[in-house]
């Protein structure tokens, strides 16, 4: 297997643990159970703007892509 795809593909799996990890810290500072448990009223964050790690990793994904398809030589 190619150096860059081993590379790619180690990175992915760190950057998706960091993602989990980051989004467990966060659960544990709101206090709530899962993280998402606490009222608007408590946090004053309505429930749009909450951290969620898989809308992150998804739009660093469609991200990336989009730099790919630049990046792309024709």
């Amino acid at each position: 297997m190619d150096n860059k795809k081993i590379a790619a593909a180690t990175v992915a799996v760190f950057t998706y643990i960091k993602t989990q990890e980051e989004a467990a810290y966060f659960a544990a500072q709101a206090g709530g159970v899962n993280g998402v448990e606490m009222s608007v009223e408590k946090t004053g964050i309505e429930k749009s703007s909450r951290f969620s790690a898989w809308a992150n990793a998804g739009r660093l994904n469609q991200m990336q892509q989009n730099t790919m398809m630049l990046m792309q030589v024709r």
